[in-house]
């Protein structure tokens, strides 16, 4: 087992960490900028080290401040969390060179799965079904890419290769739009990414984000953790999932698992890993793989019993699985709300003075967060601050004790999203599995 872990991230995650860490007694080290130093895991941590300024490049991208901090503090591993650093192959690279261990997967598959025509190629040798597309990047070739865009059909979407965050993509609804947003797609990917390459894929009208959570050990045990849905999000971004996915064809769910199972094996996959799809017609069609925990993991976790963050720390420890996949059993149902420090009508960010903050309790509900009464949320960082999920025997009663939690949860001195989780939990399409992945935008949109 690892015998010191220093955690890469802050907020939420980086407590989430810390806490998995503790319950295996194992110490912890919290590097934070210099705003941060007040942050609930950096009180909590064993040690903690101020890595640079409040600019995350000062700070949680500095990667030689990272690095350096695991040497003074005799780390063995770092856990990167999820964004920062998390799915940065030069990162994971250098962690390894400089002697230390990277909780997560090797350089070599983050590089694989982080550029989307490679891992949609890997996808469709693994077996996983894959959205029609160009099979490959755009050449320059123009009477080709016409060609590859009608046999799959307009409307199309043409995608940034490294992109995400729903940065670098464009629908394309007729040919005489085709070549003009290929250019404008190029450009922006290579403003925002550093890489022009862009490729096309069959735009889905009315397709709902169903991701599927997987572990893989480096003793060759591979088990998924069934799948979640994603599909409430606004500007690519999620802000309400749950597991199961609801309303999903057996059939091909477990064909899915499978398949993602295989693809492990077949990548040389290790640590926590989830597969993104989206779902139409009864059909899979694989969008990316992220290569970290993901922000919306506690569902899963609240359906399994599986605690997700200790299985990745066993992992990089050289650990087997502390479960097979028929140890696995899936229990009644889960909703996360992300809560962010924003605008629920304007969604403008409102950092600032907390001047109250509780937690909602009861049977089947939990609280991420490192929120506290007279905690100051900066401005430098993304602007969740708790998720709130809740578990129960079925939907319904689920969503009926989301509903209670949010009636609960105080925070008071800044702006924070709960109004339209209030309204979303309510919200009989939601309630009815009658939504898409556009549902949340066009429901803004009309209020």
């Amino acid at each position: 087992m690892l015998k010191k872990v220093l955690i890469a991230n802050r907020g939420e995650i980086a407590l989430r960490i810390l806490r998995a860490c503790k319950e295996m007694g194992i110490p912890t080290v919290a590097v934070h900028s210099k705003v941060d130093r007040d942050l609930m895991h950096v009180r909590l941590a064993d040690e903690s080290v101020c890595i640079g300024g409040n600019n995350p490049t000062e700070s949680y991208l500095n990667v030689p401040a990272i690095i350096s901090a695991a040497e003074v503090t005799n780390a063995e591993g770092i856990h990167p969390g999820y964004g920062f650093l998390a799915e940065n192959a030069d990162f994971a690279e250098q962690v390894e060179q400089s002697g230390f261990k990277f909780i997560g997967p090797t350089a070599d598959v983050i590089r694989l799965m982080g550029n989307k025509v490679s891992a949609i190629q890997a996808m469709a040798q693994a077996g996983v079904p894959t959205v029609p597309g160009s099979d490959g990047p755009i050449t320059n070739n123009h009477d080709k890419t016409r060609a590859i865009a009608s046999v799959i059909g307009y409307p199309v979407i043409i995608k940034a290769a490294s992109g995400g965050g729903g940065r670098g993509m464009k629908v394309v609804n007729n040919a005489s739009e085709l070549l003009p947003s290929i250019e404008l797609t190029q450009n922006e990917a290579k403003t925002v990414f550093g890489d022009k390459t862009v490729y096309l894929e069959k735009f889905l009208s009315t397709p709902r984000h169903v991701e599927v959570q997987v572990l893989a050990d480096t003793h060759g045990g591979v088990i998924h953790l069934g799948d979640r849905d994603c599909s409430l999000q606004r500007r690519h971004q999620k802000v309400i999932e749950e597991a199961p996915a609801p309303n999903i064809n057996e059939e091909a769910r477990q064909k899915v698992f499978q398949a993602c199972v295989q693809a492990c094996r077949d990548i040389g996959y290790q640590g926590a890993g989830t597969f993104e799809f989206l779902y139409q017609n009864n059909k899979f069609y694989f969008i990316e793989m992220n290569t970290r925990i993901q922000v919306e993991h506690p569902v899963t976790e609240m359906i399994t019993g599986i605690n997700i963050v200790k299985e990745q720390i066993r992992i990089a420890s050289g650990l087997p699985l502390s479960v097979t996949q028929d140890q696995i059993t899936f229990k009644g149902h889960a909703f996360e709300c992300r809560i962010n420090a924003e605008n629920p009508e304007t969604f403008i960010p409102s950092p600032g003075l907390v001047k109250q903050f509780h937690a909602p309790g009861g049977l089947g509900v939990r609280v991420d967060s490192h929120l506290y009464s007279g905690y100051r949320v900066p401005p430098y960082y993304d602007s969740l601050v708790a998720k709130l999920i809740c578990h129960s025997e079925d939907r319904p009663s689920a969503l009926n004790r989301m509903l209670n939690a949010l009636d609960e949860i105080v925070v008071d001195g800044i702006h924070s999203n709960i109004p339209l989780h209030r309204e979303l939990v309510r919200d009989d399409a939601f309630r009815n599995v009658d939504f898409n992945i556009h549902y949340l935008e066009s429901k803004i949109s009309k209020s």
